[in-house]
């Protein structure tokens, strides 16, 4: 798919995710709007899914679960959730629960939430790929505030023991996590040579919200040579909303009525200019 079509499918994301967090007055928009770039292109680009329930499809498991905002996103724009249930986020009763849940959602290949939790899960999945001699593959984005978990390194550990090359890792690297930046709380870095320690072949995307930067950096983790993946996205906290950019705060705030209208006209002032670019 074009870069054109990718950036407005990735802003429309944006938009259902302000909305989603300000009709729950309550969610966490920070890491959902930094990771948009990432999914998208996994959705729309690389990731083969002829269906949810297909036992050969690629999987994509959202280890950082409190970023849910941005998996209905994506569901949404592949058909799997009606626009209008969005506004069910975090609600009672709802699909679209505040961390995903498999039992509800078609699509939410894990529950997660409890950090870490997602990651072991999905290298299971990879691992029974492997025994199973499929060929699908387990996409698993994690925080990079989230790799201070021990639980993510157990589950790497074992990635590489069991030369689990159809596992890849997406750290998204936005450099801020709920208490401040990652590396005053609980440094994790350099992020890329601990996971080259534990046998991943990893590369380093310099603009994790740009599509291109991107796509060179999926295309260089292909090979099928027993070492599993690792990709370390640098991304923008907030990205796409010009007061949630780089403030660690929106870590897990909701927008008021009058940040809420900000975030939207700024989104549909994009939403025109692709318009435009698009004649």
């Amino acid at each position: 798919m074009d870069n054109l079509k990718l950036k407005k499918i990735a802003t429309e994301a944006r938009k259902d995710i302000v909305e989603m967090v300000y009709s729950a007055s309550s969610g966490h928009p920070g890491g959902s709007l930094s990771g948009v770039e990432i999914a998208t292109l996994l959705y729309f680009e690389i990731m083969d899914i002829p269906s949810f329930t297909d036992p050969d499809r690629d999987r994509f498991v959202l280890s950082k679960g409190h970023a849910s905002p941005l998996l209905y996103s994506m569901l949404c724009a592949k058909g799997a959730i009606p626009k209008e249930e969005l506004k069910t986020f975090r609600r009672m009763g709802s699909r679209l629960q505040g961390h995903p849940d498999m039992k509800k959602l078609p699509g939410v290949e894990m529950t997660t939430g409890s950090l870490g939790l997602g990651v072991g899960a999905a290298v299971g999945m990879a691992l029974v790929g492997k025994s199973d001699k499929k060929d699908y593959r387990v996409y698993c984005l994690c925080g990079d505030g989230e790799i201070e978990e021990g639980s993510v390194w157990e589950a790497c550990m074992s990635a590489s023991h069991y030369r689990l090359d159809n596992f890849i890792i997406i750290v998204d690297n936005n450099n801020l996590q709920i208490d401040g930046e990652i590396g005053k709380v609980m440094n994790p870095y350099p992020i890329d040579e601990k996971l080259a320690a534990f046998g991943f072949d990893v590369v380093t995307a310099e603009n994790g919200n740009c599509f291109d930067c991107l796509r060179s950096a999926f295309g260089k983790l292909n090979e099928k040579n027993g070492r599993p993946k690792a990709l370390v996205a640098k991304t923008v906290k907030g990205k796409g909303v010009s007061y949630m950019e780089n403030q660690a705060k929106w870590h897990g705030s909701a927008p008021n009525e009058n940040e809420r209208d900000q975030a939207v006209n700024e989104l549909n002032e994009e939403l025109a200019r692709l318009a435009e670019e698009e004649k």
